[in-house]
């Protein structure tokens, strides 16, 4: 595979999925980084981040799915927004940063001193809770993996508003909300809807 490319692996764990599948990520992802970079005509880069939320305490599956999504999307120059803290949040920051790419963090306190150490930018609000607004109202679209009552709020409040929300690893269910089985089918999802935004 040329070197250029192989920074484009599909992010997976389905090792079932096929050669044609691998090819159509890779492709989505491209043609996302050509956007971002404005090599695509037409269309300019998309400086609205997307929101990866999800519980504290997370599942190993779910600080895995969060990682890879932080650093599929810190590839394509995507920048990303969460709640700043641990778990998803931390996981999804990490994988961010690690791509070279921007994670901003919406706290709820005062300060940051209890930010994650991966975030590119911490954003203090005092408000608690309430920030959960903020998160949902910015972002173009939101991804859960796994989580509870914080996650739903964020959810409902960006279906409110219009915002698709993709779900997986046992996020919160509620109506309209898009579920996915396997990590390949939201990545394709994801990448679609960020071309097509």
């Amino acid at each position: 595979m040329p070197e250029k490319e192989a920074h484009m692996l599909p992010v997976r764990t389905n090792t079932t999925s096929s050669h044609a599948q691998d090819i159509e990520l890779i492709q989505a992802q491209q043609r996302l980084q050509q956007r971002q970079l404005g090599l695509s005509e037409g269309s300019r880069p998309l400086r609205q981040p997307v929101a990866i939320v999800g519980p504290r305490d997370a599942s190993p599956e779910q600080l895995a799915c969060a990682r890879r999504l932080g650093a599929l999307l810190g590839r394509c120059k995507v920048p990303v927004l969460c709640g700043g803290k641990g778990g998803v949040m931390q996981a999804a920051s990490q994988g961010v940063q690690d791509s070279g790419g921007i994670v901003i963090g919406l706290l709820p306190e005062d300060d940051d001193a209890l930010a994650n150490d991966h975030l590119t930018v911490t954003l203090p609000t005092g408000m608690g809770i309430s920030r959960n607004a903020l998160i949902a109202r910015a972002a173009v679209l939101m991804v859960a993996v796994g989580g509870g009552l914080g996650t739903t709020s964020e959810m409902a409040l960006a279906l409110q508003w219009n915002k698709p929300v993709f779900t997986i690893h046992n996020a919160p269910q509620i109506p309209g909300h898009r579920a996915f089985e396997t990590e390949d089918n939201l990545v394709m999802a994801l990448l679609n809807a960020l071309i097509e935004s």
